[in-house]
């Protein structure tokens, strides 16, 4: 195997014997034979876009492919080699309708794998059309940088599609995208361009998915969200999606059963729709890589509705407690089923599954608040305004993106713990578990910490800097006072930086390290053109700053 597409890659070049993430070798290589597939599929589905005809169903595959790809979302062999035999049939239905309407048929298009084949020989084929049988570094590394771009613009796509919001020039741009991608004689300027389109997409994404979270459940409010326990018997929420949180919610609302929200489901508190179901309790524990030892805790039953798996230790004893969904999957968790005909998903077993287990432990107490996405911060905007006019407040540090197993994230708990009294973190997605809860204060009643929740609502956090340009009258986004020292580990993380550079953001700190996927040349490119650079130490980078 061969993977470098997260942060946490081995030796900070690629795993080869088995993901830190915990994936196989024989996932890693069913996962690339799947996008080797979608890639397929995408050809040909550009060419029927090509004469007009747009097929639902290939969307849907498409998106759904790419977001199981990515990091800690799906762990499952059997899952995969479905999807994989499944890209048979999209395959057959696009040459058909493409004969049907005249269209042409790419004889070069043989990026599937037959449904005759064994698993044994997917894992075969697997070693030959992995990330490294492109050759030359710097177009592989741009090839990948477009790959992990648009996993990342699919996973917010499919939130949005769950709640019946989609926009056909996102899908166009993603199968153009992976079809650029299979290109020999493409050149590095080509791809570089793809690669900021697909920053400009990636924020149509997070556009599209703020409109429909937006539009179901209401703008984000100012909330504080309890951290202790109840007494009753629990069900522990992870993951993204908010309808499977919603329906879960109607379906154990008078079950006697509790819901908990974990990870990067905390934001859902702050959602009015949410607050009506008094049976959501709380959020209970913190950042995704800390679950082995909290749902051991946690005593009742666990549902992942999307990425963010780790997967259990051999000394575990909650592995029997957990359940999947959606594009999620762990081999021996069980798994709920899809909607049909977009009913909902029927969470019965789990409920069941609830009633008989103990009530949680606690391990913390008190509330922490959160609920500042762009409409909430923008009507404090005259209040935030004046606090920047007096003084009050000298600048605003987006501390955005993931958290991580490593160490050296303990930077970041450092760094919000170093800032002046002056400064506001602006912050979105898991990276805000290393200093949501610190006592950081608030200026003039305005909290130190805004958290404007998942990482999809890293769009919040642009929305808010267009308004202060705005606000402030002047030309341009990076004459603001805001510092940009983002955290990454997987590819939402991605598609949120390629989105800030597609709306001309320079200087942004990346770490805890750069991607092992970007070549020397690459990096260079980005460095040169976009002010990127990796953390130092926290005075270092505090001093560099200002803040």
């Amino acid at each position: 195997m061969f993977c470098y597409q997260c942060q946490e890659t081995a030796k900070g070049e690629g795993c080869t014997i088995r993901g830190v993430c915990g994936k196989t070798p024989e996932v890693a290589g069913l996962q690339d034979l799947l996008i080797y597939a979608v890639k397929g599929v995408s050809k040909l589905s550009v060419n029927l876009r090509d004469k007009g005809v747009e097929l639902p169903v290939v969307n849907k595959f498409i998106i759904d492919s790419l977001f199981m790809t990515i990091t800690n979302a799906n762990f499952d062999a059997d899952r995969f080699v479905s999807k994989i035999k499944e890209s048979y049939d999209i395959r057959a239905l696009l040459i058909s309708k493409l004969e049907s309407v005249g269209g042409d048929v790419p004889r070069d298009c043989d990026m599937i794998i037959w449904r005759e084949d064994s698993y044994e020989e997917m894992c075969v084929k697997a070693k030959s059309i992995g990330v490294l049988s492109t050759d030359n570094e710097d177009i592989r590394s741009l090839k990948e940088l477009i790959v992990y771009g648009v996993k990342g613009m699919a996973a917010y796509a499919e939130h949005a599609y769950n709640l019946g919001f989609e926009d056909p020039l996102i899908n166009e741009f993603i199968q153009r995208a992976l079809v650029e991608t299979t290109k020999t004689n493409v050149s590095a300027e080509d791809l570089t361009a793809m690669v900021l389109e697909c920053g400009t997409y990636g924020v149509k994404a997070m556009s599209l998915l703020d409109k429909a979270n937006t539009t179901k459940y209401g703008n984000p409010e100012i909330t504080e969200v309890k951290l202790g326990v109840g007494s009753r018997p629990a069900i522990l929420i992870s993951g993204h999606d908010l309808r499977d949180l919603e329906e879960l919610l109607e379906q154990t609302k008078d079950s006697g059963v509790d819901i908990y929200t974990h990870g990067e489901m905390l934001p859902a508190h702050s959602y009015p729709a949410f607050k009506k179901y008094s049976n959501l309790i709380g959020n209970y524990g913190g950042s995704w890589w800390r679950q082995v030892s909290e749902f051991e805790s946690f005593n009742g039953v666990v549902l992942f509705t999307t990425n963010c798996i780790v997967p259990p230790s051999s000394k575990s004893t909650y592995s029997d407690r957990v359940y999947t969904t959606g594009t999620s999957g762990f081999t021996g968790f069980k798994h709920i089923e899809d909607r049909v005909d977009n009913q909902p998903k029927d969470f019965s077993q789990l409920i069941e599954h609830a009633k008989s287990c103990s009530a949680p432990t606690e391990i913390e107490s008190g509330k922490i608040i959160g609920g500042f996405a762009h409409a909430q911060v923008i009507a404090l905007a005259d209040k935030v305004v004046d606090a920047v006019k007096l003084g009050l407040i000298k600048k605003f540090v987006v501390m955005a993106g993931c958290d991580g197993r490593m160490k050296s994230r303990e930077y970041y708990t450092e760094f919000a713990q170093k800032l002046s009294n002056d400064s506001v973190i602006l912050t979105a997605g898991c990276a805000k578990y290393r200093y949501n809860k610190l006592a950081l204060g608030d200026i003039a009643g305005i909290p130190r910490v805004l958290d404007a929740g998942q990482c999809n609502d890293s769009y919040s956090l642009v929305v808010i800097a267009l308004k202060l340009k705005e606000v402030f009258n002047l030309d341009d986004i990076n004459d603001l006072p805001i510092e940009y020292n983002i955290a990454w580990y997987e590819q939402k993380a991605v598609i949120v930086l390629l989105a800030l550079l597609s709306l001309g953001v320079k200087n942004i700190k990346l770490g805890p390290t750069l991607p092992a996927f970007l070549s020397p040349n690459v990096a260079t490119i980005l460095i040169n053109n976009f002010g990127i650079s990796g953390i130092s130490t926290v005075d270092e980078d505090i001093k560099a700053m200002g803040v």
